[in-house]
């Protein structure tokens, strides 16, 4: 995992101790280079809007106060909850290393945001013209990140965590490591193994002998969460490009996530098995892929026998 910088800045050299501990405590905690960089960027804000305070002298109310400043900046319920627990793990962090003893951000509630929302996702036939919308000089590999995210569940950052030691040829199956540091064994579909198997063997030549990531960019080093999800944006474009741009639908890497999800329970796998494989710490995270499309809606309606009044006496 490369090095996180701590940008420098005069009002903040009160704090600085801090902000070293904090990104420290994440390092070791496992937190992704991408998570690190937002907590980091939440918390110089959170910071910076103290004017001065001293940590351990902050109450919740200034921590609404940021919270709601972000808001009125148009910050989204997403966003606002991010920010929220960025405070949290500052002070959750300083406590654990013994520079604080209370932590403000505890009891703040989290923004509501559209739970019941289904998640967009692409059916199957969809896949496959996505699919043949990859190309350029490194298909090989692109085509095996994306049949990892659309028939395998994987995130972005379990896919940019990959390590070529993770993939098991004799037994097809693949090491994946997510979030909350947890690991999960996956069997590799035989097309997926196939490609995954050529990518490997295409693999570009590292910077180091010690990069051992599996995906590697053009400069010699594991590709980036960034970097992948350009590729996903890139892939899309060509995938809807022959569409009026109303008609486009905002499509990211992790809707091939929603789509492994969609389709697994479609063909009758059990909810706990989803669960699983999508690395998921509560079933309730899952259920949000339970969504009805409207056409099994439609389909659904077609099996009633609607009685109409005065139909009751008439022989069908």
């Amino acid at each position: 995992m490369r090095m996180i910088r701590i940008p420098d800045d005069e009002q903040l050299e009160g704090y600085a101790e801090y902000l070293e501990a904090f990104l420290v405590w994440m390092q070791d905690a496992g937190y992704t280079d991408y998570t690190q960089k937002n907590y980091l960027s939440d918390v110089r804000q959170f910071l910076l809007g103290l004017d001065g305070r001293e940590l351990e002298e902050v109450k919740k109310i200034h921590i609404m106060s940021f919270l709601s400043r972000a808001r009125r900046e148009g910050a989204g319920d997403a966003t606002r909850n991010r920010k929220h627990a960025a405070v949290h793990c500052l002070y959750k962090a300083l406590i654990e290393l013994e520079l604080l003893e209370h932590n403000p951000a505890v009891g703040i509630k989290k923004a509501k945001t559209e739970k019941n929302r289904a998640p967009v996702y692409m059916d199957e036939r969809e896949i496959g013209e996505f699919l043949q919308a990859v190309d350029g000089k490194y298909r090989g590999r692109n085509l095996a990140i994306f049949l990892l995210m659309a028939y395998m569940g994987l995130r972005v950052g379990e896919v940019h965590a990959l390590n070529v030691s993770h993939y098991n040829a004799e037994r097809r199956s693949l090491q994946v490591f997510g979030k909350g540091r947890k690991w999960r064994t996956l069997p590799v579909p035989e097309a997926v193994a196939g490609v995954l198997e050529e990518a490997i063997e295409q693999r570009l030549s590292p910077w180091t002998d010690r990069e051992e990531a599996l995906f590697v960019s053009q400069k010699g080093r594991r590709m980036s969460i960034r970097a992948i999800q350009q590729l996903a944006a890139d892939t899309f474009d060509r995938f809807q490009q022959h569409l009026e741009p109303h008609q486009r639908i905002p499509y990211s890497s992790h809707k091939l996530r929603h789509s492994f999800a969609t389709m697994l329970l479609r063909k009758g796998a059990d909810l706990r098995t989803v669960q699983e494989m999508l690395g998921h710490s509560s079933i309730q995270t899952t259920t949000v892929y339970t969504h009805v499309s409207n056409r099994e809606k439609e389909e659904a309606m077609s099996r009633l026998d609607v009685k109409l009044p005065g139909e009751a006496g008439k022989k069908s």
